[in-house]
C-alpha cells in the first residue's frame, strides 16, 4: 500500500477485544510493508556491521604495508557506504509509509464508526476522548507500527553480528555475544513502572483535553454567567497535574536512557582492556582488535531500537485501548438481517407506545428534555441498553423502533439512515460554504432554496451576503466558520433545519427545532416545516404552543410512556400535565386554572391565533 493509494477502499474489520490485539491486527494488515521495511533495514544494519571489518583490514594493511589489501579495503568501504545510504533512505521511506498508512487506516475506522453512531457517539464517549483518539492517539499507534520493522531488522542484525564475531575472533566475540543480551534486556524490569507512569500522564492529559473541549464548546454560556475564571482555574489545575505527571514519567525514561548509556560504556571499556592485553601478548592482531571494537561500538546503534520499541509500545498500548473503546461501540446490539431499500409506513416505538402515522406531522411533548433526547435517538435506530431490575449489572436492549413494521436495528446502516433522519437539539454545522453545507445525500425532491425559505433563513442569507467580500455577494458561496461560530444560535439552528429538510427522508425527527428563535419566526418556521413536509412523516419534539398548534396530532409522554394523544387544543383543555408543560404553569397556577371548560387553555389558543395573524 502506497501513500498515493490512500484512502483504503475498505479499512477492514478490526480486532477490538483489547488494545494489544488491535495493534497485532494492525501490524498483520501492514505485513507487506513491514517485510519491505525489514529487508531494507537488514541491508542498512548489515552494511554498517561490515564497516568494522573493512576498517580492521585497512588498519592491518597499513601495518603490513600491503597496497593491494589497502586498495581492496578502500573499495569495500565505498561499496558499504553506498549500501548504507541506499538502505537508510529506503528504510526511512518504507517505515514512514507504514506509519502513515497505519494511521490512515485507524482514522478511516474511526470516521466509519463516527458516521455509524452519529450523535450517539458523544453520548457514550466523552467528546475530549474522541478528539484525543482521532489526533494524538492515531500518531502513537502509527509510531508503534512503524517502529516494528526497524526493531526487527536491528534484532536480526545483532544476532548475525554476534555470530560473525564469535566465528571471526572467539576470544573477544564470546564476550560481546554474552554482553549484548544483557544490554538489551537490562531495562526490562523498569518498563512496567515507566509504562504505569506514562499511562497516568496520558490519563491526566485526556481529562485536561476533555475539560478544554467542554470549556471551548460552552464559552458563550460561560461568558454569560461570568464563569470564565472558574473554568480557567480548573483547567490551570488540570494542566499542572499533567505537567507533574509528565515530569515523573520523564524521570523514569531518563533513567532507562542513562542505563543504556552506562552499560555499553562498561562493555567498551572491558573490551578495550581485555583486547589490549591479548594484543600485547600477541594472541590477536591490532587489526582484529580494531574490528571487534568497531563492531561493538556500532552495535550500540541497533541497541537503541530496543528502547524505541519499548517506548513505542508503552505509548501506543493505552492509545490503542482508547481506540478500541470507540471502535467497539455499535449502533445497536443487533446485526443487520434485512436487505433491500428503505421501508415506508408508520413510525412506531414499542418501548413508549409512540406512533407517528405515515404522512402526518406529529408533535411530541415530554416534560423531561433528556427523555426527549433519548427517545429521538431511539427513533433514529440507535437502540439503548439499560440495566435490569435485578441490579446484577446485566443489560437489556430496548425493543427496536419499527418503520412500516420493519425493525430499524435490523436494517443496513445506509438504509436506516435513508429512512429516518434525526436532528438533535444541538446540531453541528461543518465549516465550508453554504452550498457545501446543503450538498448532502437527499431524495432530490426538495431544492435548497425551498428548504432555506421554509426554515426562514432570509436574514441569514442577507448576513452571509454582506459578510462575503470575494463572492460577489452570493451567500451560497460564503464560507461558514467551524460549527457556525460566526452565526447566532437561532441562525445556526435554522441552517441546520434547512439541511435536514433538503435530505427529505421518509421520516424526519426534529428535537426542539425552534428553541433558539423568537415567537414570530417560530410560527413561520413551523408553518414552513408543515408545508414542505406535506405527505411525509415528521416528528417534532417541542413544547412551544406555536408549533404544537400546527401539528396534525400531538402525543404526550410522561414517565416513559404515551399517556395522551390528540390535537393541541384538546390536550390543552383536558390534560393538566400537558398544560403545565406547555404553558410553564406552577402547581398552584395549575390548580387555580383547572376548570371544566379549560378557560386558561382557551385564552392561550386565542393568544396563539393573534400571533399567527400578525405573523
Amino acid at each position: 500500500m502506497q501513500i498515493r493509494d490512500l484512502p483504503y477502499a475498505d479499512p477492514g474489520d478490526p480486532d477490538v477485544r483489547s488494545g494489544p490485539r488491535f495493534l497485532f491486527w494492525l501490524g498483520r494488515n501492514q505485513l507487506a510493508g513491514q517485510l519491505k521495511a525489514l529487508s531494507w533495514g537488514l541491508l542498512h544494519q548489515l552494511a554498517i556491521a561490515g564497516l568494522p571489518l573493512a576498517v580492521g583490514v585497512t588498519v592491518q594493511a597499513v601495518i603490513d604495508r600491503s597496497g593491494g589489501r589497502l586498495a581492496l579495503s578502500g573499495g569495500l568501504i565505498v561499496v558499504l557506504g553506498v549500501l548504507i545510504a541506499v538502505g537508510d533512505t529506503m528504510l526511512h521511506r518504507t517505515a514512514v509509509t507504514n506509519w502513515i498508512t497505519a494511521a490512515a487506516r485507524v482514522q478511516q475506522l474511526l470516521a466509519r464508526k463516527t458516521a455509524e453512531l452519529g450523535s450517539a457517539l458523544t453520548r457514550r464517549v466523552a467528546a475530549g476522548e474522541v478528539v484525543a483518539v482521532s489526533t494524538g492517539d492515531v500518531e502513537k499507534i502509527g509510531w508503534f507500527v512503524e517502529a516494528i520493522s526497524r526493531f526487527a531488522s536491528a534484532a536480526a542484525a545483532l544476532v548475525l553480528i554476534c555470530v560473525g564475531l564469535v566465528l571471526y575472533l572467539p576470544s573477544l566475540g564470546v564476550l560481546v555475544a554474552i554482553a549484548v543480551p544483557v544490554l538489551a534486556l537490562a531495562v526490562l524490569p523498569l518498563l512496567p513502572r515507566a509504562t504505569r507512569r506514562a499511562d497516568f500522564q496520558r490519563e491526566k492529559a485526556g481529562r485536561a483535553t476533555e475539560l478544554a473541549s467542554d470549556t471551548v464548546a460552552g464559552l458563550r454560556v460561560l461568558r454569560g454567567i461570568g464563569g470564565e475564571e472558574l473554568f480557567l482555574g480548573r483547567y490551570r489545575h488540570a494542566s499542572q497535574e499533567v505537567r507533574k505527571a509528565a515530569v515523573r514519567s520523564a524521570r523514569m525514561w531518563s533513567l532507562i536512557s542513562a542505563i543504556q548509556v552506562l552499560l555499553p560504556g562498561v562493555l567498551l571499556i572491558s573490551l578495550v582492556w581485555y583486547g589490549a592485553a591479548l594484543a600485547r601478548d600477541g594472541k590477536i592482531d591490532v587489526g582484529q582488535l580494531v574490528t571487534v571494537y568497531s563492531a561493538a561500538t556500532l552495535m550500540l546503534f541497533p541497541l537503541r531500537h530496543f528502547e524505541e520499541i519499548a517506548m513505542a509500545y508503552s505509548f501506543s498500548r493505552p492509545s490503542a485501548q482508547r481506540a478500541v473503546r470507540v471502535l467497539s461501540l455499535h449502533r445497536s446490539a443487533r446485526t443487520a438481517t434485512i436487505d433491500g431499500t428503505a421501508p415506508s409506513g408508520d413510525l412506531y416505538d414499542p418501548a413508549t407506545g409512540l406512533m407517528a402515522p405515515q404522512g402526518l406531522f406529529t408533535a411530541v411533548v415530554c416534560g423531561d428534555p433528556d427523555e426527549a433526547g433519548r427517545l429521538a435517538e431511539r427513533l433514529g435506530g440507535h437502540a439503548q441498553t439499560e440495566e435490569t431490575d435485578e441490579g446484577d449489572g446485566a443489560a437489556a436492549t430496548a425493543p427496536s423502533v419499527l418503520l412500516g413494521g420493519v425493525p430499524l436495528d435490523e436494517l443496513p446502516l445506509d438504509s436506516a439512515r435513508a429512512a429516518v433522519l434525526v436532528q438533535d437539539k444541538d446540531p453541528v454545522l461543518l465549516s465550508g460554504t453554504l452550498r457545501e453545507l446543503l450538498d448532502v445525500p437527499s431524495s432530490g425532491q426538495v431544492a435548497a432554496e425551498d428548504a432555506l425559505e421554509a426554515a426562514q433563513c432570509g436574514d441569514v442569507l442577507d448576513a452571509l451576503a454582506q459578510a462575503s467580500l470575494d463572492t460577489d455577494g452570493d451567500p451560497m458561496r460564503t464560507r461558514i466558520t467551524e460549527r457556525g461560530r460566526s452565526l447566532s444560535g437561532g441562525q445556526r439552528q435554522r441552517l441546520a433545519l434547512a439541511r435536514s429538510l433538503v435530505t427529505d427522508p421518509e421520516a424526519l425527527v426534529l428535537d426542539e427545532p425552534t428553541s433558539a428563535v423568537d415567537s414570530h419566526t417560530e410560527a413561520r418556521v413551523a408553518a414552513g416545516i408543515k408545508r414542505l413536509r406535506q405527505g411525509r412523516t415528521t416528528v417534532a419534539f417541542a413544547s412551544s404552543p406555536l408549533l404544537l398548534d400546527l401539528a396534525d396530532r400531538v402525543v404526550l409522554i410522561h414517565g416513559g410512556t404515551v399517556v395522551a394523544v390528540g390535537s393541541h387544543r384538546e390536550l390543552l383543555g383536558a390534560e393538566p400535565h400537558y398544560r403545565a408543560v406547555v404553558t410553564r404553569e406552577t402547581d398552584d397556577e395549575a390548580a387555580a386554572s383547572a376548570a371544566p371548560e379549560g378557560i386558561a387553555g382557551i385564552e392561550a389558543i386565542n393568544a396563539i391565533e393573534e400571533i399567527e395573524e400578525r405573523a
